[in-house]
């Protein structure tokens, strides 16, 4: 990550500080520091004012920030006393009176402790800002994100010749994992899906040491690089699929296909996700896509926007990076998705995900 698109960000988060009338953010979750100053650090702390920004760091992590943050944009900090000396002293060093805190991840008692160290200062939630600056990626963010779909495509085509009848879907789930970090994956984006059988009925089945059970085998599963995240989903046959599963297969892709046909910059959330479902429910399957059509991915798996039927009037923007994952589940028997990545651009779409998606019988 360049020291360009660091200042772009801290000068954007900036806007968004003045238009809440915030003297400085305190940012305590890992993305956002991530975000904010280029290094991923789960236990370190920024603040940003409209002037300064200070990285607190601690000894374990001190020479990588100092080789990785930029020493013109942040004064990187290893504090040697308490954070109720030095925290207090800084604000009142920049006449800081309001500062915003991530109220979508620090906890009560974590602002009942800054509250407690910082008396007279007047603490204030920031909602969805960072969520709304890092929705629309920049072309860095993009590069990340689809590098991380290459992997997870690569490692996907080196474990379907090695899928077996006796396998179990915990020892493909592991292998699948294995290949992604094998691949150059710097870590898995959620807890890989590898459900056969009945347990693919389940949209987030966890896999079980068991063999393989005839029928549908759902994959769904996502790379991480340079801390960003890919998600996607490809469902198989083990043995021969009949005709209803066909049926089914066909029916999920046709939804998915009318709707990649459609996305694009201004299109309405809850529209992409009405697309989908009215063909599922029209082909007899209704009440059986319980789940939204999409969501967001970048430096979280689950990132704004979402597309489901709770969107409102939200529309899509370019840069935007957006999930489209229609799905059928039939209680007890099996299910089926397909999900592919997208990324809107102007008068479109482009479509991150290059695996095939024709039925494939193992």
């Amino acid at each position: 990550m360049t020291k360009e698109i660091i200042y772009d960000r801290l000068t954007a988060l900036r806007t968004c500080m003045q238009e809440k009338n915030l003297d400085a953010v305190w940012v305590s979750g890992a993305e956002n520091h991530l975000y904010a100053s280029g290094f991923y650090n789960p236990d370190g702390t920024l603040l940003i004012t409209m002037d300064n920004a200070y990285a607190f760091q601690d000894f374990r992590y001190i020479e990588a920030v100092r080789r990785e943050i930029p020493a013109d944009l942040f004064d990187v900090i290893m504090p040697e006393q308490p954070r109720r000396v030095w925290l207090p002293m800084l604000l009142s060093t920049g006449c800081i009176q309001t500062v915003g805190y991530e109220d979508g991840t620090l906890t009560c008692r974590s602002l009942a402790a800054l509250q407690n160290d910082c008396p007279g200062i007047r603490f204030v939630a920031i909602g969805d800002m960072f969520q709304r600056l890092r929705s629309v990626k920049d072309a860095y963010e993009i590069d990340c994100v689809e590098q991380a779909q290459r992997i997870a495509e690569a490692a996907f085509a080196q474990l379907l010749p090695r899928i077996t009848y006796t396998a179990t879907e915990m020892e493909l789930a592991a292998e699948l994992e294995y290949l992604m970090k094998k691949n150059g994956a710097q870590g898995i984006s959620f807890e890989t899906i590898a459900v056969s059988g009945s347990n693919s009925s389940s949209p987030h089945g966890v896999p079980r040491n068991v063999p393989l059970e005839k029928g549908f085998l759902t994959f769904d599963f996502g790379a991480v690089f340079q801390g960003y995240h890919s998600d996607m989903t490809r469902t198989v046959v083990i043995g021969k699929a009949d005709a209803g599963m066909r049926r089914i297969y066909d029916t999920v892709l046709q939804a998915q296909e009318a709707v990649l046909a459609q996305i694009g910059e201004g299109q309405s959330c809850f529209k992409m996700d009405r697309i989908a479902r009215d063909i599922i429910d029209e082909a007899g399957y209704a009440g059986t896509f319980g789940h939204g059509l999409g969501h967001g991915v970048g430096l979280e798996i689950h990132e704004s926007p979402n597309l489901n039927i709770r969107s409102g009037d939200a529309k899509l923007r370019v840069g935007e990076v957006v999930t489209v994952e229609p799905g059928i589940y039939l209680s007890g028997r099996y299910g089926c998705r397909i999900e592919d990545m997208v990324c809107i651009v102007p008068g479109g779409a482009h479509n991150l995900t290059q695996c095939p998606k024709e039925l494939i019988e193992i």
